[in-house]
């Protein structure tokens, strides 16, 4: 992968999926060819999972929009804050590992509002209607997904063989979303302007001429299902896992 890109770093062994594992931070991307499990947890957040079957390669990120309603999708910053460009380097990293464009398959997560004060902020789902779009414009299919409602995520993702899976959270179970989200939600209209400006400030726009991720439509595709941990309400059953539905 490209050196001075917001690669993951936080590396380990998942004992419970018995091999190496990267845990996946707001504003992270990760790719690799080997038998790993990526790892995130998301709030009103998005990860995208993405595999090349054929090529075995595959790699998640972990993204949000600027919060202030601003339609700025094109725009990217150093931090990763930008979905487009965070769905692009991921991409672009795939494609560099041996990917092909055409070949690539999505599976999408999050954008819940899990704070009753986000629901008229609308982060969740414009962060939801965003990566649908993206994918869309990019022509990649989307094979599954499980956005917005108003639970937490945590998403497992093996990029070798496609496979994810999902468990649905509690507040409780990981205290650092929830603190995300209230910071967010005592976000003043003027505090998140100042910070959209100093991000604008820093940002490498894409090509001129290419038409925005964040207009248009899906294309009318029926969205497909997709199995979670915790089936049927036992959403503290760790042990409950099961896998997303393969497309």
């Amino acid at each position: 992968m490209s050196t001075g890109l917001p690669i993951a770093n936080n590396l380990y062994y998942d004992n419970h999926f018995k091999r190496p594992g990267v845990k996946l931070l707001p504003n992270e991307f990760y790719t690799t060819g080997e038998d790993m499990v990526l790892v995130t947890v998301l709030g009103s957040c998005v990860a995208a999972c993405i595999q090349d079957r054929t090529a075995g390669i595959g790699g998640m990120n972990h993204f949000m929009l600027p919060d202030d309603g601003a339609e700025v999708v094109q725009a990217a910053s150093d931090a990763m804050r930008y979905g487009a460009y965070a769905m692009e380097v991921l991409i672009n990293e795939l494609i560099k590992a041996g990917g092909r464009r055409e070949r690539l398959e999505a599976k999408v997560f999050g954008g819940a509002a899990v704070l009753a004060g986000m629901t008229t902020m609308n982060i969740g789902d414009r962060n939801s209607e965003f990566v649908r779009r993206y994918l869309a414009l990019e022509k990649i299919r989307i094979v599954a997904e499980d956005l917005q409602g108003a639970h937490p995520r945590k998403v497992a993702f093996l990029p070798r063989t496609g496979q994810v899976m999902v468990k649905k959270l509690g507040l409780q179970q990981d205290p650092d979303v929830a603190e995300r989200e209230r910071v967010l939600a005592r976000q003043t209209a003027e505090a998140r302007a100042e910070r959209l400006a100093k991000a604008r400030a820093r940002v490498e726009l894409f090509s001129a001429g290419r038409s925005a991720p964040g207009a248009g439509g899906t294309g009318g595709a029926a969205r497909p299902r997709i199995e979670l941990f915790g089936a049927g309400g036992r959403e503290n059953d760790s042990n409950n896992a099961r896998t997303a539905e393969e497309a």
